[in-house]
């Protein structure tokens, strides 16, 4: 949910504003750097982010000279609101903080309430860290109850109420809802009214006083209407629509969700142009009409995964149904030739023939993967991007669990159905680690959201234990790792009810830059006999399946073995059962303070726009098209789409483009043979494969065909672009 952030009230205390210049022969008066501060408030007011700064850095430079902790606080305040307004929250809550213990040198009760408050909604709000979020709520209470002021009390004990129920905590929050619906009245404003109807709502919808809690709700979004509360009045149709969905009635639901999705639309757009055109930051413009699904609830989600489990069964099912094919050919080949001993001649030519259909099998099974591969690389192209642009339409959710959980679960997806299909390559050793920085405590509780569900279904809880000698931030691959605690965790909770799941890490040993990470996943469920302990990471292996509720690939194992193969590590396991299992594996990561230092330190702003670029994009797929055409304008280019390849060649005689995305797969005519006749009429502009094959399977048909390079779906965005620059780079110096 959104906060109720304090900056703008912050310099009340100080004389009212007139114009002030910032050049200085010498140190001005107090008088004068007040002035200076409550400049910077009003730069912040105003969105001029760069100005604000400015000033609060001037107002605090003098402030330190006269040493002043009253105005100290306050400019420290104003910086960090600036810093939080362009999304730096580690470095606003620096400065808060800094602010705070300045503040708290003075008797002035007002700015410690107001520093607490907001470092509140940081944690509570950004960083999703809510005990400590709470905890400085309510010392931002106590200061606002020592200056017996009830109006801010009403307003802090609000925000206390909204972050315990955003969490689910309405038996915390309802003393302090009590509180306010009994005083807001008389000391509450018009500008809360409409969030204090919405918190009843949930709390009545808790407690399943419907009634109470449609009432609550319908006032908040009336009042929310013709008021200028327009951030409230789109969660109240957020919560709103939970209340429906709890209550069955999916088509007010999904109604209630499109006003929101509406709102938040409009509010993030007008944040976004001001931060672009006053900060300089190039952030990305979203789809204004996505479509959400109906209903979130604990049905969808069942039936979502239910969904996925049923595409790897499939896929497994293929996958036996070749293995089968094959014996059953060498069986078939075997009887042959006991058979055909007493005629050597004809068993050789017999054994000729068996050799070109083994070929031409091995060469069907070669194309059976490569289409498989692109017809499910396809729609997960539009599950990571639509997954994205949610996560980019809702900046309020940007450091959501949920969210995030749910990113990270369709990248995961795609990895697995990537490996699935291409064990082989694992096996050869094929697959080369990443190095990326991260940090460990952040992928574990990632995984653990991602398979927060399965946990729920059987009752069991995940515990997770981080040695604290860990650094902060490692380099390695964090995609492997989290899709080898991913499979061991959702193996264990799969065999686990009513119990508990416990991942450990822990530092081991410590050799030059390499930190030796121990992992541990412990479970009390059923355990595993000695006799199955050997062959459970063999591929397609199932053991202790005595009900219907352990179901799975029988791959899972087998790829984190092969994974951690990868890491040059080895996994090992204890077992009783009815008492448990443990598996354990350590992993070496790099670890390079400076370069963690050089991350946090050298943030910069960039003050320059990109150039625009006019793109056209021939792809036949309508949901592939939506993605690549929001990628491409929220980077400020113009995209143009056609379907198929004759419609590329038509727009192209009457049109000039700077670069054209190509897919392959197309009706009527492929992408190589589009590209062909393009180029047989002269036109140089560069042509970039944009598509779901295997880059080793088209290259030498692209470059034959006369494209320019080729870009592998799903891609990232800046890689993308990346290659578009350098293809219209090369093909300008070429034409000098």
């Amino acid at each position: 949910m959104h906060p109720i952030r304090i900056v703008l009230l912050l310099l009340l205390f100080l004389s009212p504003f007139s114009n002030y210049s910032f050049a200085q022969t010498k140190t001005p008066s107090k008088e004068e750097i007040k002035k200076t501060a409550k400049l910077a408030v009003k730069y912040l007011h105003e969105g001029n982010y760069e100005k604000s700064l400015s000033a609060a850095r001037e107002s605090l430079h003098y402030a330190t000279i006269i040493k002043d902790d009253d105005i100290i606080a306050a400019s420290y305040n104003v910086i960090a609101a600036n810093l939080e307004e362009l999304s730096e929250f580690e470095k606003a809550i620096f400065y808060y903080k800094k602010g705070l213990t300045y503040a708290n040198k003075t008797n002035n009760n007002k700015i410690k309430n107001w520093i607490n408050n907001n470092l509140g909604n940081v944690y509570c709000f950004e960083k999703k860290q809510y005990e400590t979020g709470i905890h400085y709520y309510k010392k931002s209470l106590e200061y606002s109850q020592k200056a017996a002021d009830t109006s801010r009390i009403v307003f802090t004990k609000l925000n206390i109420t909204w972050a315990y129920f955003d969490i689910g905590s309405f038996k915390e929050g309802f003393p302090y809802l009590q509180y306010i619906n009994k005083y807001h009245p008389k000391f509450g404003d018009e500008s809360t009214i409409v969030a204090l109807n919405m918190l009843n709502g949930m709390y009545y919808s808790y407690i399943g006083e419907n009634k109470k809690a449609e009432s609550y709700f319908l006032t908040a979004i009336k009042l929310g209407t013709v008021g200028n509360e327009k951030s409230d009045l789109s969660f109240s149709h957020q919560e709103y629509s939970k209340f429906l969905i709890k209550k069955g009635d999916y088509k007010q639901a999904y109604e209630n969700l499109t006003l929101y999705n509406k709102l938040t639309d409009e509010i993030y757009k007008e944040d976004k142009i001001k931060k672009a055109n006053v900060a300089g930051i190039n952030l990305e413009l979203d789809e204004y009409k996505r479509e959400i699904d109906k209903v979130e609830t604990e049905k969808n989600l069942q039936y979502q995964s239910l969904r996925k489990s049923k595409i790897i069964v499939f896929l497994v099912v293929i996958a036996l149904l070749v293995v089968l094919l094959f014996f059953y050919s060498l069986y078939k080949n075997y009887n042959f030739k006991k058979k055909a001993n007493h005629d050597l001649t004809v068993a050789n030519e017999e054994l000729l023939i068996a050799k070109d259909k083994a070929e031409e099998a091995s060469y069907a099974k070669t194309q059976f993967v490569s289409t498989i591969s692109h017809e499910l690389r396809t729609p997960l192209y539009g599950v990571v991007g639509i997954t994205n642009m949610l996560l980019d339409e809702h900046k309020e959710l940007a450091n959501s669990p949920h969210l995030s959980s749910l990113k990270f679960s369709a990248r995961y997806l795609l990895s697995l159905v990537n490996d699935i299909l291409q064990i082989n390559k694992i096996e050869e050793n094929r697959i080369v680690l990443e190095n990326l920085t991260f940090n460990v405590s952040d992928e574990i509780n990632m995984v653990k959201n991602s398979l927060s569900f399965i946990s729920q279904s059987h009752n069991n809880k995940i515990k997770s234990k981080i040695d604290p000698t860990i650094p902060e931030y490692l380099i390695g691959d964090k995609l492997r790792l989290a899709q080898i605690l991913m499979n061991l965790i959702s193996n264990a909770l799969k065999f686990t009810k009513n119990g508990e799941v416990i991942v450990s890490a822990n530092l081991v040993k410590v050799e030059d830059k390499s930190h030796f990470i121990e992992f541990e996943i412990s479970d009390n469920g059923i355990g595993i006999a000695p006799a199955d302990q050997d062959k459970i990471f063999e591929k397609f292996v199932q053991v202790g399946r005595i009900e219907n509720d352990y179901q799975g690939t029988g791959l899972g194992l087998a790829i984190v073995k092969r994974l951690l193969e990868l890491f040059k590590s080895e996994i090992s396991l204890e077992s009783q059962i009815g008492i448990g299992t443990t598996f354990m594996f350590t992993i070496a990561f790099d670890y390079d303070p400076n370069k963690t230092k050089d991350i946090i330190n050298n943030i910069k702003v960039d003050l320059s726009s990109g150039q625009i670029f006019k793109i056209l994009v021939v792809e036949d797929n309508k949901i592939n098209q939506m993605v690549t055409k929001k990628i491409i304008e929220k980077n400020n280019c113009s995209c143009f789409l056609v379907d198929d390849g004759f419609q590329a060649i038509e727009i192209l005689n009457k049109e000039d483009f700077d670069v054209i995305l190509m897919d392959i797969n197309m009706p009527l005519i492929s992408g190589f043979e589009t590209t062909r006749q393009i180029r047989l009429k002269g036109i140089k502009t560069p042509i970039i494969a944009l598509t779901a094959f295997a880059k080793d399977e088209i290259t030498e048909e692209a470059l034959s065909a006369g494209m320019n390079d080729i870009i592998i779906k799903p891609f990232e965005t800046l890689k993308l672009f990346q290659v578009i620059n350098d293809q219209i780079k090369k093909t300008k110096n070429a034409v000098i």
